[in-house]
């Protein structure tokens, strides 16, 4: 019996620690979001770290402390309303802004976008803090509030949106890099040569880069190719995203232009449909 009360005492205050480091994260927070306009990288997690701080600290008091019954139901009341105000907080605020959020295969990075429900405008954000973040970009339409999202590498996330008058659009949201880190290059000419792998090529010369898929050629010019970060281009027809290419994290550039890249390259097309990025293989040297 004694042992028994002994691990109810300890549960008890490991609770309170959770409640404790709860609570000091949000003052953290709510510090950060004033002095460096920092928020949460998903909105909703202001409101269920709230609900999971008083749900420790209810239960640490539960078991720690000799309440009567009175007291138990009154805390229990509270500890309800306190809830429910939150879900319902978390309600209006999606309703307000929508929340994009989706973590890389490894679990090392989150994509996060904020779209203005009532204005569509939409806001790229970077993690620089774990679970915090910091706006980084507006995108450049104005979205409908429907988005796909499929990660192409573990640093390397193509969000395909529609927008408002319909047409189609692709951001891509990059974490890494495939050379020293110290400078910027160019994806297009990195991946100078021939690709080829499951029907479908991308050819990347002076004229702009090739896609041929199923028999059907287009060539996109420098003027409609798109970068973002050093991993990912969009190729744009019309006006409209067309293809995403992304340098996979095998890919391998070489300081001698004669020496055609290794490794490989993802072909992603720009669709509401759901759909895989095809792999591709340089073939020059071949």
């Amino acid at each position: 019996m004694k042992q028994k009360g002994k691990l109810i005492k300890i549960a008890g205050w490991i609770l309170f620690l959770f409640a404790f480091g709860f609570f000091c994260l949000q003052m953290g927070y709510l510090f950060a979001h004033e002095r460096f306009q920092v928020e949460y990288i998903d909105n909703r997690l202001f409101y269920l770290i709230n609900i999971s701080c008083v749900i420790c600290l209810s239960l640490a008091i539960f078991l720690l402390l000799t309440l009567t019954k009175k007291w138990k139901w009154i805390g229990t009341g509270v500890v309800i309303v306190f809830i429910i105000v939150n879900g319902v907080l978390l309600t209006f605020s999606n309703q307000e802004v929508k929340n994009i959020t989706s973590i890389s295969p490894n679990f090392k990075q989150v994509l996060s976008i904020k779209e203005n429900i009532e204005s569509g405008n939409a806001v790229y954000y970077r993690s620089y803090y774990g679970i915090l973040a910091r706006p980084q970009e507006k995108l450049p339409y104005v979205t409908d509030g429907e988005f796909q999202v499929e990660w192409l590498a573990n640093d390397v996330a193509a969000v395909t949106y529609k927008a408002a008058d319909n047409t189609i659009h692709q951001f891509i949201g990059t974490y890494g890099d495939r050379g020293t880190g110290r400078s910027y290059y160019y994806v297009g000419a990195e991946i100078h040569g021939r690709w080829k792998g499951n029907n479908a090529e991308v050819v990347s010369n002076t004229e702009g880069i090739t896609v041929t898929q199923n028999g059907k050629t287009e060539l996109f010019e420098w003027d409609n190719i798109v970068q973002f970060g050093t991993l990912a281009v969009v190729l744009m027809k019309n006006n409209e995203a067309a293809w995403t290419i992304a340098l996979n994290e095998n890919f391998q550039m070489h300081s001698n232009s004669a020496i055609p890249p290794s490794g490989e390259i993802s072909l992603y097309q720009a669709t509401m449909e759901k759909n895989k990025p095809i792999i591709l293989q340089n073939t020059t040297s071949n």
